[in-house]
């Protein structure tokens, strides 16, 4: 069982000045997003993964870099500047106010029937979700029984925990992951285990250290933590 952990990038320009931002490049991080990538640092800790997969927007690389050289980044094997994991391309839409999006007569149906929505000159959000999962199948069919890091962007990965979850398409509006979260499933490559969802306090390499089980959870299940390597 493959165990996969999620961070959206931190705070961006684009988030601070209310634009959706697609694709468009020069979009960093803002201010607060800086702290909260210094933040990710101890969070993650001597976290150990076999594969770091990051979308090839300099939002994303920005968030995982101060990590990556930090002292706690021994333990990479792989890493991979991963374009299924790149932000939608939201076409027409790119650089606009949401504000003003949110006008718009598609925006419900974004809200409401994301399966059928293509952006005007862009993506279609269903075709998004098969390319972004493509990359949960390559790194878990690397190592099955790995720890592998996806550092992407709110609906894309919004769009693969719905994937795993067995969640709808049109449901994945439901779901929330805010700047600099971190999100966590178990997956043996059928079944999927939700260890922690839009987590954006607690340290991360406990949880990595967490029996895996693909027994049946009765009564909740009760499992033990390893010893964290250091």
């Amino acid at each position: 069982m493959a165990r996969l952990v999620f961070i959206r990038h931190a705070h961006s320009t684009a988030n601070d000045a209310g634009i959706l931002s697609g694709q468009l490049p020069g979009v960093t991080l803002s201010k607060k997003g800086k702290k909260q990538a210094q933040l990710l640092v101890d969070r993650l800790g001597p976290s150990e993964f076999h594969s770091v997969r990051v979308s090839p927007m300099a939002r994303c690389e920005e968030t995982i870099s101060p990590w990556l050289l930090s002292s706690h980044s021994k333990g990479i094997q792989n890493y991979f500047i991963d374009n299924s994991l790149i932000e939608v391309d939201y076409g027409q839409w790119s650089g606009r106010k949401l504000s003003s999006l949110s006008k718009e007569k598609l925006w419900k149906a974004i809200q409401d029937r994301p399966s059928t929505v293509e952006f005007p000159g862009g993506e279609k959000i269903r075709s998004m979700q098969k390319r972004a999962i493509s990359s949960v199948y390559e790194a878990v069919k690397q190592s099955k029984n790995g720890t592998h890091l996806f550092v992407s962007h709110g609906d894309v990965l919004k769009a693969i925990v719905a994937s795993l979850l067995k969640i709808k398409l049109d449901d994945f509006q439901s779901l929330v992951i805010d700047p600099a979260s971190i999100t966590i499933v178990d997956y043996d490559g059928d079944k999927s285990r939700l260890i922690a969802f839009n987590d954006s306090h607690s340290p991360v390499a406990p949880m990595l250290t967490m029996e895996k089980s693909v027994k049946a959870l009765l009564g909740g299940g009760v499992r033990k933590n390893k010893a964290v390597r250091r």
